[in-house]
């Protein structure tokens, strides 16, 4: 598209990044930002990792260029290329000069892109059990091209959510937000493959048909899942 979007973010926003999206993040407050990153690699640079793609930097593309091919380009000077690039930093974070004031955020922006699992209308609610948000193509369909959906599932202490798998093949990549319980997988051929205590900032991988459940401690569970299907 031709034009940036410029979205302002919140605590419990689930963004929709297409293949080939450029961003940048800014932290403009005191508080500390947290984003976690999940997504498809089979298709990336090196199958299994994210390809960080740099416009800029010591690792950018136009580094590689010479002055005369990104002169042209940017139709700016030699000289001038040779500043923009030479000046710029190899680190994927930095902190800005508080003279540099980038664009503000504008509310149309959010929409197709953002869904807010936090505000969001309940898909599930048990009195005293627990809730849960499901991320699809009905609230974002953008992640029809993306090809994953989502889940942040809440479980109130001492709740469980029962055993359950995914019928189309999709797997599951589960991120534990707050709080800790145990976790059980068992496999097609009912063998357990995996019994364990998880807590806040951990992660599992429950793989395709494999059935899971999850019972959360007396100070409850929270967690957000990926799902490899946007249905």
């Amino acid at each position: 598209e031709k034009d940036e979007k410029v979205i302002g973010i919140r605590k419990g926003d689930a963004i929709a990044l297409p293949f080939g999206a450029v961003t940048w993040w800014y932290n403009k407050e005191d508080t500390e930002l947290i984003v976690l990153f999940l997504g498809d690699t089979s298709k990336g640079h090196k199958a299994g990792s994210f390809t960080d793609f740099y416009l800029t930097g010591t690792n950018g593309i136009f580094t590689g260029f010479s002055s005369e091919f990104v002169s042209r380009a940017w139709d700016v000077d030699e000289s001038t290329v040779k500043a923009l690039v030479g000046s710029q930093s190899g680190k994927g974070i930095v902190k800005l000069d508080g003279s540099i004031k980038l664009p503000d955020p504008k509310k149309e922006d959010r929409e197709r892109l953002v869904y807010n699992c936090e505000e969001a209308p309940l898909d599930v609610d048990i009195k005293n059990g627990g809730r849960v948000v499901v991320l699809n193509t009905k609230n974002l369909p953008l992640v029809a091209e993306i090809g994953l959906g989502a889940d942040l599932v809440k479980l109130d202490g001492g709740a469980m959510c029962s055993p359950g798998f995914s019928c189309d093949s999709a797997l599951q990549v589960t991120y534990i937000v707050s709080g800790s319980g145990r976790v059980q997988v068992v496999g097609v051929d009912g063998k357990r493959v995996l019994e364990t205590t998880v807590k806040a900032g951990q992660l599992f991988i429950v793989p395709r048909f494999f059935v899971v459940s999850k019972i959360c401690d007396p100070d409850g569970m929270s967690w957000f899942s990926i799902i490899t299907t946007p249905k």
